[in-house]
């Protein structure tokens, strides 16, 4: 199988009990691939209307009230860390001073990379003057922010027979200490300056997202839809939440963000639910599916991206075709609009960006949901037939965006970054990265830093 393929096809796994009809893995993928192109109906929100989300293949589209229309953007500023997966436990940053030359100033490998056995989908994170990641067999890895040296090295992959083909998870710093969490079952702290493990607790099941670190709290989502929380000086559990189990869902998973005593935590189920820190009460929840789901792809209902909580919102997307802003302590949605998405938004000034799964670039209105602009990556026009059939059986996939000194940047599978504009949507510029990328940038101390499917770390400045 080609590589361009792998890459592809490793953002999806589903439960084979969810899908009966399959007798393989590949058969199961490709019956319920999320990146299939067959959207054909459109649906345009007038000024101040809110979408009926009915059909799956719903698109939205710019609104000519706002064509050329200015809004607010914050300045750019520097950022000295990015020590959870969304930066902060709000998982909100607005505007990032980084990398004005926008060229690879170098390439480092780190260890396993993505193959039909390991996933690299942990994020990034940076503190101490260390870019931390890690591979796709739980090898953990501190790097020198400046010149891309190895620091040190741990591997945390257990020897049991039974946990040699688990993947996924992510870290997470917080006052000196590293946290790992991992499909190998398991949840550990290290020490940020060595690399030593100062703890190691098994869990029950696979965990595929990062965690959250706040408060003297770790906070994860296993695969079950459970979200565990525990102490942070020890590693004792502390209490849980369980939602709806979900065998369909996106390789890729989420990690709750954190606003005061209350967190957001996403499951595949589609549910979004807040809790409160201390106890896990729930507060409110609601759901990111369309009420009408009709075939096996629209019931991937799965919330793979961070949810952001920004300016008293909680934005969020789903596979199942729900982009929404929900205000943070009723719980009471603001506006939805039809975009079915695998990855975070990002929120700044009075616009939120999100992409979607078929590659499009969306800039909306934060207070109304009406869209500015679209921008299509993926764009196939002028195409000859034996290109599309190309495109259809490698298709693009695109990162979270982030906004880094008057650039909006994502990246994908296809190892290109692209710089757009975030008032207009044009593309500015495009960058070579070497490798497919399918995890969002970070950016600190003036760079920007990618993790490549390769097991790649890539600075850009």
């Amino acid at each position: 199988m080609k590589r361009r393929l792998l890459t592809a096809a490793a953002v999806t796994l589903v439960a084979l009990g969810g899908l009966s009809a399959c007798s393989t893995i590949g058969s199961a993928v490709s019956a319920i691939n999320p990146f299939d192109k067959s959207d054909e109906n459109k649906t345009t929100a007038s000024q101040g209307e809110r979408i009926s989300i009915i059909a799956f293949d719903q698109r939205v589209e710019a609104n000519e009230t706002l064509k050329g229309a200015d809004f607010y953007l914050p300045a750019a500023e520097p950022r000295a860390d990015w020590p959870l997966p969304g930066g902060t436990p709000e998982q909100s940053i607005e505007h990032v001073q980084a990398a004005p030359n926008f060229q690879v100033a170098w390439r480092k490998d780190f260890g396993k990379g993505s193959d039909r056995s390991a996933h690299v989908t942990a994020p990034p994170v940076a503190a101490e003057g260390k870019i931390f990641v890690m591979d796709g067999e739980a090898t953990v890895v501190a790097i020198d922010a400046k010149t891309g040296n190895e620091i040190w090295s741990r591997n945390l992959k257990p020897k049991e027979r039974r946990d040699r083909d688990g993947f996924g998870g992510g870290v997470a710093y917080a006052d000196g200490k590293l946290y790992v969490t991992s499909g190998f079952r398991f949840v550990a702290q290290l020490d940020a300056a060595t690399g030593e493990e100062v703890w190691k607790r098994d869990v029950s099941n696979p965990i595929h997202g990062a965690p959250t670190v706040s408060g003297g709290r770790l906070f994860v989502v296993n695969i079950d839809n459970e979200l565990l929380t525990f102490d942070t000086a020890t590693g004792a559990p502390s209490w849980n939440y369980q939602a709806l189990t979900e065998p369909a869902r996106i390789l890729s998973a989420s990690s709750p963000a954190i606003a005061g005593d209350t967190i957001i935590a996403p499951f595949s189920s589609g549910e979004l639910v807040a809790l409160r820190t201390g106890n896990g009460n729930e507060v409110w929840s609601e759901a990111l599916s369309r009420a009408s789901r009709t075939n096996a792809l629209s019931e991937i209902r799965d919330i793979a991206g961070r949810p952001v909580i920004y300016k008293g919102d909680v934005l969020a997307v789903s596979h199942s075709g729900v982009f929404s802003a929900t205000d943070l302590r009723t719980g009471q949605q603001r506006w939805n609009i039809p975009v079915t998405g695998i990855g975070s938004p990002w929120g700044a000034g009075d616009v939120a960006f999100v992409v979607s799964k078929a590659g499009e670039v969306i800039c909306v209105a934060r207070e109304t949901g009406q869209v500015y602009w679209i921008r299509n990556l993926n764009s196939t026009e002028g195409f000859s037939k034996r290109q599309l059939k190309k495109r259809s059986k490698n298709p693009i996939v695109w990162s979270s965006p982030i906004l880094a000194s008057d650039r909006l940047i994502t990246v994908s599978s296809r190892g290109e970054a692209a710089a757009l504009n975030p008032k207009t949507g044009e593309v500015i510029s495009t960058l070579k990265l070497g490798a497919p990328a399918l995890i969002a940038p970070i950016a600190v101390d003036g760079m920007i830093y990618v993790v490549s499917d390769e097991a790649k770390l890539i600075a850009i400045n």
